[in-house]
This record gives structure tokens, sequence and C-alpha cells, in this order.
């Protein structure tokens, strides 16, 4: 017995000195690969692309996605009128066209990048096909239950009327445009932080403001798309978009641009694989992963995988205004104990155009 303690308590002491040779993990280097974003529209005004490259892989994950800077962009229509757009040095990789730029219907446009390392893109051609009003647009109030939570995830659902032409094929794509809303805050409330000069944990009541408007750029939570092969020539109602309840949006008024853009039929059939994509939540009947190429080719190199894809489309757009008591459920009020003022994208004075 005693022997084998000995030989347990030797045990012990040499495990802490015992030598492990490190492994190395060899991975292959991945491809950098280009992506690209751009939607061109009939409405007037700067047009974006926005470039980026995917990073390698590697031990640290900071720089995946890095902006692809000075490059040389162009779009060039069927007539052979050629816009070059110049990067936002602000902004770096994004690369913009002039404020009164503007697609036209029936014409065919194609955009074409070159980088510094000499090698040049090209998209195939885009035709721009006419895009129908939307008759009206209305919301509803939608939930969802989140696990483990009391209060369900909620919103408003953007519901647009819209008549469709009988004469062609219609392919429709909805984004949200810029929103503004009625900001209400608590300055008296307000507590500092404290501090050697203000050691005081006690509420420090400010006199201004309770109520702002604030402006805010929400990207779609989805992608909100649709055919007219069920409703072809006929009047429908189509959910065009959501805004999601944060506690602050719907305290009061909301009011939001919704985008109404004509695409193509491969743009459509590229969004709606994207959107498959996206949606996949891990059950036996979702559809199988695919690789989803867009319009963009390498023109020395066609076998470069291209990611994003070039949308020309036209364009129409139609606001509305939220009230609160529009909707079902709401979303407990958040609360800012400070001056509204002070909150991004805030300002005390409604905008110009703002008639609830």
């Amino acid at each position: 017995m005693e022997k084998m303690l000995r030989r347990f308590i030797y045990l012990i002491f040499l495990l802490p000195v015992a030598c492990i040779d490190p492994f190395e993990v060899g991975l292959e280097t991945g491809e950098q690969l280009l992506t690209v974003e751009a939607v061109f529209t009939s409405q007037p005004g700067r047009q974006t692309v926005r470039l980026t490259r995917s990073d390698t892989y590697g031990s640290v994950f900071e720089g995946l996605i890095r902006p692809v800077r000075s490059a040389t962009v162009i779009v060039r229509d069927d007539l052979g009128n050629v816009v070059f757009l110049e990067e936002d040095q602000d902004n770096r990789g994004t690369y913009v066209t002039t404020t009164d730029f503007a697609t036209v219907p029936g014409r065919s446009y194609t955009l074409q990048i070159q980088t510094v390392e000499g090698k040049v893109y090209s998209s195939f051609p885009e035709k721009v096909q006419a895009v129908p009003e939307i008759s009206n647009l209305s919301v509803q109030t939608t939930t969802v239950p989140v696990e483990g939570e009391i209060n369900p995830r909620s919103g408003v659902q953007l519901v647009v009327d819209i008549q469709d032409p009988a004469a062609e094929n219609n392919f429709y794509f909805w984004k949200n445009g810029p929103a503004v809303y009625v900001l209400e805050t608590r300055p008296d409330l307000f507590t500092p932080r404290p501090s050697d000069a203000n050691p005081s944990r006690e509420p420090q009541p400010k006199d201004c403001c309770f109520t702002c408007y604030r402006s805010e750029q929400i990207d779609n939570s989805g992608i909100f798309i649709a055919n007219d092969d069920n409703f072809n020539g006929l009047s429908t109602k189509i959910v065009a978009g959501f805004v999601e309840d944060d506690g602050l949006r719907f305290v009061n008024t909301y009011r939001v641009d919704l985008r109404q853009i004509s695409i193509s039929q491969d743009a459509y059939r590229f969004l709606r694989l994207v959107k498959q994509q996206t949606e996949i939540s891990g059950s036996v009947f979702d559809p199988p992963p695919a690789n989803i190429r867009g319009n963009l080719v390498n023109l020395e190199d066609p076998e470069e995988v291209v990611l994003g894809y070039f949308i020309a489309g036209a364009e129409t757009v139609r606001r509305i205004y939220i009230d609160k008591n529009d909707l079902t459920f709401q979303q407990p009020k958040a609360i800012i104990p400070d001056d509204c003022r002070l909150v991004e994208g805030a300002q005390e004075d409604a905008p110009a155009d703002w008639n609830p």
C-alpha cells in the first residue's frame, strides 16, 4: 500500500512538467470574394454602389469584410451615355452618382468596375420596367413569440394595394425609406454619472426637452418581393415591409416612406434565392444551400465568383403616418432619462414637411 502511494505522488509531480507539442492546424487560404451592392432607380438622387471584399480566414476575426477602395466605377446605358461614380471619402468603398441621376424606364443599364489591381468586372444589362403606383398603404400589427420571454417581439407590417398591369409580367421589390417619429424622453429623471466634481447619485432634472423628432433609416428585416403570376392584371394587397416596435417608435406618431421598385426577372430570381437562404431554420423541409451567383462577371476570368447583384429599376414612393392608436399591441414604453435633443438623429423642431 505504501509503495502504491509513493508511485501516485510521483505521478502527481510528473504531470505538470510534461511537455505537449503544439498542433498546427493547416487551413487553406479562402478566396477574397468581391461583393457588389447596387440598386439604381428612377427616383432622382445619389445612387450608390457598395464594393467590399471578404477577407481570408485567420485566427484573428477582424476585418473580415473590407471596402474596395480607389476603384473606377461607371454606369453605361444602351444609348452610350456614361456616368462616372465618385468614391465617398467619408465612407470608403461606397461610390456615388451625381444628385440628379435617375434611371429611365425602357432603357438598359450596365455597371462596370475596374479595381486598382487592374481587374475589370461588368454586369449583364438590366432593363428598367415601368412601375405601377401604390394605390394605398396601410398597416397591421404583428407579434412573434420569443422563447423564454414574457413579451413577444412586435411591430407593424406595411401593406400595399396595387393595380397590376395586365399587359406584362411584373416583378416587385420593396425597401423601407427614410423615417421620422416623435421621440418622447424624460429629462426630469436625469441622473448624471457620479464623479469627483459631482458625487451625488440623486436625480438632477433638466428643464428641456421632452419631445423631439427623430430621423432614422431602418433596413428591412427581410426581403420583400413578389411577382404577378397569381394576380396579373388584378388589384391585390401584399405585405411589403416591416417596422419593429422598440418601445420608442410608436409612443406617438411614426412616419415612413415605402419604396416600390420594379425589377427584372433575373433580379427577382436572385433575391428569391437570397430570401430562401436567409430564412432557413434548420428544418428537413428547408431548401438545400445554393451557390447564389449574381449578374456580375470578371471579364478576364469568368470562373471567378462575384457576389451581389446590380439592380436597375423604376421606383414609386408612398408615405404613411402611423398613430399609436393604429396598433393593436405595443411594447412597454422605453424610458430615456435625458434631454431628447441629445439622442442621435433627434431635433427639437418638426421637419418642414411633417403633416400627419
